[in-house]
């Protein structure tokens, strides 16, 4: 068993909180991914579970122990970081074999599980070359397998993806997954990609300036963000502030700075507020379509990704919108000057008030999401 807690942990510099007040609880096995913007205090927080930052309050436990006392090299922890860290002059079964050289591990123990580790990260082939004659994905692995070798309590990595092209790092972020859940390993992950973090964890923790934002599975921040900063950062939404303004009928009023919407929804509130759009969960029409949950615009951009088309749609002098639909669908790629309808169902808004606490639906309720394309094509 190897739970690992973090009770308030705080780190400040000067007058400044680079971590302030972060707690959690990891499980046995889980993997919980730190993600944020540069600056956030998630590396700040993941050192300081390492040991390698003393942090200014809280605690950090292991199985109900702490361990603030304990240099990191007592910690049981293995750590993988972005610049893989391997000793240029050992070969691959030398790196992987450091650690437990390190330990005094008898020899024939230490040589099984070397080759047991090369095994699990398909580099036989490669044990006896040096890290200069590998592939950036091969040294990663390597990387990986030595923190592996010594079997540690709690494995930590530090933006172990950031050194690899896109294609490298979907197929090495599978590996360091499927190698943590063979091992059941309790681990923390720290990365700026939400992409990443969407693929790898079991638990999100979203931080912003010291703090977490939010906690929890990948479906809780996309389709309940507690505030306007998950909703922007988690899916990307369009995020507007202005002020809403109730309807008896239909959907509310949002007047901000570049223009006004009716709201597919309406809720509980008037007066100061934001708007976040998912780009995912919008469909161009046809134009003249008018009614709640729809705007006139011009297209400005249009892009093709391949999987999605985007559109970048000016609704109003300093109001625009992105749209994003699947190729698969039967929609076309505009040309920039098109004019178009942007239409969407209660389910694509997320409204905050001033305090950007969540507001809920009066009427409509919110479409299913796995309806709402469905629903959005027909419109179309």
């Amino acid at each position: 068993m190897s739970r690992l807690t973090l009770d308030r942990l705080g780190k400040r510099y000067g007058d400044a909180m680079a971590a302030d007040s972060v707690s959690l609880d990891i499980p046995q096995g889980e993997m919980v991914v730190l993600l944020g913007p540069s600056g956030c205090g998630k590396t700040t927080t993941l050192r300081m579970v390492a040991g390698f930052v003393t942090p200014t309050s809280g605690d950090v436990l292991l199985d109900g122990r702490s361990i603030l006392r304990l240099p990191p090299h007592r910690r049981e922890m293995g750590l993988v970081f972005q610049n893989y860290a391997l000793f240029p002059h050992l070969s691959v079964a030398r790196n992987v074999a450091f650690g437990l050289e390190m330990r005094g591990t008898p020899r024939p123990e230490r040589e099984a599980q070397v080759q047991r580790m090369l095994e699990l990260a398909r580099l036989e082939a490669l044990a006896e070359r040096l890290p200069r004659a590998l592939s950036g994905g091969q040294q990663q692995r390597v990387a990986l397998v030595r923190a592996l070798a010594i079997q540690p309590r709690v494995l930590l990595l530090d933006e172990p993806l950031s050194n690899l092209d896109a294609a490298l790092r979907a197929e090495v972020g599978r590996d360091i997954r499927l190698l943590q859940r063979e091992a059941g390993l309790t681990t923390v992950m720290v990365t700026h990609d939400q992409d990443e973090a969407m693929a790898m964890a079991d638990r999100l923790v979203l931080m912003r300036d010291g703090r977490v934002q939010q906690t929890g599975t990948q479906e809780d921040l996309y389709e309940r963000p507690a505030n306007p900063f998950v909703a922007g950062f988690i899916g990307r939404s369009t995020v507007l502030r202005g002020t809403l303004h109730a309807t008896m009928h239909g959907g509310d009023v949002f007047a901000t700075g570049g223009g006004t919407l009716l709201l597919a929804g309406r809720y509980a509130a008037d007066g100061a507020c934001t708007v976040a759009l998912r780009p995912e969960r919008l469909r161009l029409a046809p134009p003249g379509e008018a009614g709640p949950g729809s705007a006139a615009g011009t297209v400005e951009l249009a892009s093709y990704l391949g999987a999605v088309r985007e559109h970048l749609v000016r609704l109003g002098p300093e109001l625009r919108l992105v749209v994003r639909d699947p190729t698969a669908g039967n929609t076309r790629l505009h040309a920039p000057g098109d004019a178009v309808a942007v239409r969407w169902d209660a389910g694509a808004e997320r409204v905050f008030d001033a305090a950007d606490a969540q507001l809920p639906f009066l009427h409509p309720e919110p479409i299913a999401p796995d309806t709402l394309g469905t629903r959005m094509t027909s419109d179309a």
